[in-house]
């Protein structure tokens, strides 16, 4: 797969990042779709780092060529998944991470966010990665594989905050779909907020709001 450059924001590009967020799209959007929330967020010292997903055919799109993280068969529970896709682009996401801790930025202070696809991505990655991550953000999602999560998750994130958030109108990713994904993460006991909002699938105000307020608190030196 071809992924290009990701964007890159940082409020004050003068002074030094000393924490990280990577923020991944979902299905058919691109790195500038979040850019306006992370200039939104207003948050001092934190790089954002913001991926493009590659071009490929999704099956529930008809084979239509749009950017993806993996192919999507379907959308609700049982539905066949990708695994080899989200275990590459999974495999993507770890090189960000690692170039951000290359760049002097701890993995304790990396948080890992994502809408939809983008969402179901990161909870995949970050719950298996075996360094401590500062934090996952999960917007109008799901979580992907969900038979191998308790075999395949790192102790070393089985205490990292988890920030799940969703539309009670959802009619892509509907609301039951990310209850059973919410009580899946709590029945192994991840520290889990999990906040409602009357919207589709798309971001609030008020919910950018509360993410500024995870953010700040996951990050607190």
């Amino acid at each position: 797969m071809n992924y290009l450059p990701p964007i890159e924001y940082t409020l004050n590009a003068i002074t030094p990042a000393n924490a990280s967020v990577i923020w991944l799209h979902g299905l058919g959007a691109n790195g500038d779709d979040f850019a306006p929330v992370a200039k939104a967020l207003a948050l001092p010292n934190v790089r954002f780092i913001l991926p493009h997903a590659p071009m490929q055919a999704v099956s529930i799109n008809n084979g239509y060529v749009m950017p993806a993280w993996y192919d999507l068969f379907g959308l609700t529970l049982g539905s066949r998944e990708d695994e080899a896709g989200i275990e590459q682009s999974a495999q993507y996401l770890n090189s960000l991470i690692k170039q951000e801790i290359a760049l002097g930025v701890p993995a304790s202070r990396i948080v890992i966010a994502g809408f939809s696809q983008g969402g179901a991505l990161a909870l995949h990655t970050a719950l298996r990665y075996p360094q401590r991550l500062a934090g996952v953000l999960a917007l109008s999602t799901y979580v992907p594989l969900k038979a191998r999560l308790l075999q395949d998750a790192h102790e070393m994130n089985a205490q990292t905050p988890i920030m799940m958030a969703h539309g009670d109108d959802d009619d892509i990713i509907s609301l039951a779909t990310a209850e059973v994904s919410l009580q899946l993460l709590k029945d192994a006991h991840y520290p889990i907020s999990f906040h409602r909002y009357n919207m589709a699938h798309s971001v609030c105000l008020e919910e950018i709001d509360d993410i500024r307020a995870f953010l700040q608190q996951v990050l607190v030196e």
